[in-house]
């Protein structure tokens, strides 16, 4: 299977619905999220460089798993392979090709009870139809997507970090020219290459 089977059916229900994209409230919420001493990573793609804060208190597990893959380089040489211009950009599972990688780690638990929101230019990881399932894909937010939060009738999707660097970068690669490829949908015509993730050190990352 590809990508995230739930989330698949998700970006209908949010083009039928209201979304809240006030642009203050994102602001604010990426403004007021994270810890003093958050880890930061720089993620360098062929489209350009995004800087990331990640939620190491909010969500542990989480952060945990992702800098695994990212201490491992097993992001180096992946590439967004679903992109929804109105929606997010979901990468880290596939090269180019659409071979899958492959992760190498158990599935974790899905923190998306850690109060985080799906707004625009948080990441938040990719999971199967059950909640308990994510791995290495991840994906970054393009728009407030409320319909990805838990919910009393939704497990949700977990949000670990947020963009604070670098969002002209991820709205390039959302607005790319996508198709079908080997029976998926939303794949760009033109690879997007994750070059590599790397931990940017505390001293580096202090203002």
């Amino acid at each position: 299977m590809f990508g995230f089977r739930v989330l698949a059916m998700l970006p209908l229900v949010c083009l039928l619905t209201a979304c809240d994209n006030s642009p203050k409230k994102v602001e604010k919420k990426i403004a007021d999220d994270g810890p003093e001493k958050a880890t930061i990573v720089i993620m360098e793609t062929s489209k350009g460089t995004v800087k990331i804060e990640l939620y190491d208190d909010k969500a542990p597990i989480t952060v945990q798993n992702f800098l695994t893959y990212v201490d491992e380089k097993h992001y180096d040489g992946t590439i967004f392979h679903r992109v929804i211009s109105d929606f997010m950009i979901q990468g880290g599972g596939f090269v180019p090709g659409l071979r899958e990688k492959g992760s190498k780690h158990p599935p974790i638990k899905n923190e998306a009870y850690n109060g985080l929101e799906n707004f625009r230019g948080t990441l938040a990881m990719a999971r199967t139809n059950a909640p308990d399932s994510a791995t290495d894909q991840f994906f970054v937010n393009v728009k407030n997507n409320s319909r990805l939060d838990r919910t009393a009738g939704s497990a949700g999707y977990a949000v670990f970090g947020k963009v604070i660097g670098g969002m002209d970068i991820v709205d390039a690669i959302r607005v790319m020219p996508t198709g079908d490829a080997g029976g998926h949908e939303n794949v760009p015509v033109d690879d997007v290459v994750i070059k590599s993730i790397r931990r940017l050190a505390k001293e580096a990352a202090a203002p």
